[in-house]
């Protein structure tokens, strides 16, 4: 069995309209939420075998932070360009190209992309997915290339206002 756990990136600054929305970076909010997220991340025990990220500033800068909480290695953290735009079915076509060495993914990306992956894999309707949250599921294959319809059951749904 295989384990995915999706994190959409924590909140994000609007604060300089010159910035194209790649390169907006963390507000304070977020990068509070953030803290604690990587935190309760590493107390659940989802240390990922590599963890894949969007290339968008805000979501580098989560990754890196849940990267140094868990000590990952630097080649345990893939940056995927492809994953700023990525739909679901873009996102299902990355992920299906994953080594199959890999038994626990870990994406840092965007919505509504990842909301839609989450709720097609578990056939679950997330109610949200805010920033900072996190959705963690085992998947019932063992080929990242076998990935599909309500393959996953959902373990876990976390994000920062449920500890508020």
């Amino acid at each position: 069995m295989k384990a995915l756990t999706l994190i959409r990136h924590a909140k994000s600054s609007w604060s300089d309209p010159r910035l194209a929305d790649f390169d907006r970076p963390l507000n304070k909010r977020g990068i509070r939420d953030l803290q604690s997220m990587a935190r309760r991340v590493r107390d659940f025990g989802l240390a990922p075998d590599q963890l894949v990220t969007s290339g968008a500033k805000r979501a580098l800068e989560t990754a890196k932070a849940l990267a140094c909480e868990l000590a990952l290695r630097p080649d345990q953290v893939l940056v995927q360009p492809e994953f700023y735009t990525a739909g679901l079915q873009e996102l299902l076509c990355l992920l299906r190209r994953q080594n199959d060495q890999w038994l626990h993914l870990m994406v840092v990306g965007h919505n509504p992309g990842l909301q839609d992956l989450g709720g097609y894999l578990t056939g679950w309707k997330l109610p949200k997915f805010p920033t900072a949250a996190v959705v963690h599921m085992h998947l019932r294959i063992d080929r990242w290339c076998d990935l599909d319809l309500a393959h996953g059951t959902v373990e876990l749904l976390d994000y920062p206002k449920l500890h508020r």
